[in-house]
């Protein structure tokens, strides 16, 4: 969920010529890096390829005028035969300077593009900390974060309209 404020410089759908849009990334910076493999070393013993399931998650909000910090969440869990063999678990953020965008851009900018911008430096985080692990590199797939934004809003639609 992203929180973004009433006004941000500019009136809803439009963009002042005279004051063009900016996008400036602030900072970037790890905030939660979490890996277990709780049956080493019976789990190396395998030659079985284990499930991996992952999940990520972007939120959002407000850090002050024209600041907002992204935070790209992943969590992925390697199982074989309903036994983990790892677990890992980060967060990576942003902190994004955007300015005189229509407050309707606003939310695709921070749900689409700052976790575009963010998602390479999470893929080589999680690479390193499964490789470290003694585990082959898990590279995570590229993310349609604008087909999930679509998606995601279409399903809100759609829940609000069966709630009215």
């Amino acid at each position: 969920m992203t929180q973004t404020p009433e006004n941000n410089g500019a009136a809803a759908g439009a963009i002042d010529p005279a004051n063009p849009p900016t996008f400036v990334v602030m900072a970037q910076y790890l905030k939660d890096l979490s890996f277990e493999s709780p049956h080493a070393p019976n789990s190396f013993q395998s030659t079985t390829a284990p499930k991996i399931d992952v999940n990520v998650d972007v939120q959002g909000r407000t850090l002050g005028r024209d600041q907002y910090e992204v935070e790209l969440s992943v969590q992925a869990k390697a199982a074989r035969d309903a036994e983990a063999v790892f677990i890992v678990e980060t967060s990576y953020a942003g902190v994004f300077e955007i300015k005189n965008l229509p407050r309707d851009q606003l939310e695709v900018a921070m749900l689409v593009e700052c976790p575009r911008l963010l998602f390479p430096f999470m893929r080589q985080i999680v690479s390193d900390a499964t490789r470290n692990g003694n585990f082959p590199p898990l590279m995570l797939e590229p993310i349609d974060f604008m087909g999930i934004y679509l998606r995601n809003r279409e399903q809100g639609q759609a829940g609000e309209g069966g709630a009215a």
